[in-house]
């Protein structure tokens, strides 16, 4: 993945203290993003994840995903 895709995947996850207790979130949204990977680790597809939370977009997906990856290799966004 280049790095300006990257950069831009990185704007969807947003971090509020005073949201979500400061759990990293789709857009500002009060979506976590540990409920986009349980829900895909579900078994649940993408398709049907944007249509039970027409709120999200294909790219909050993406974006839950790398920032998943990342976290998972320590590194910072």
């Amino acid at each position: 993945m280049d790095h300006s895709t990257s950069k831009e995947l990185m704007r969807r996850i947003t971090h509020s203290p005073g949201k979500m207790a400061g759990r990293p979130t789709i857009r500002g949204l009060r979506f976590p993003v540990a409920d986009v990977l349980e829900l895909l680790a579900s078994g649940m597809s993408t398709e049907h994840i944007l249509i039970q939370h027409p709120l999200l977009e294909r790219e909050d997906i993406t974006a839950a995903l790398f920032y998943a990856a990342l976290v998972m290799k320590g590194k910072d966004y």
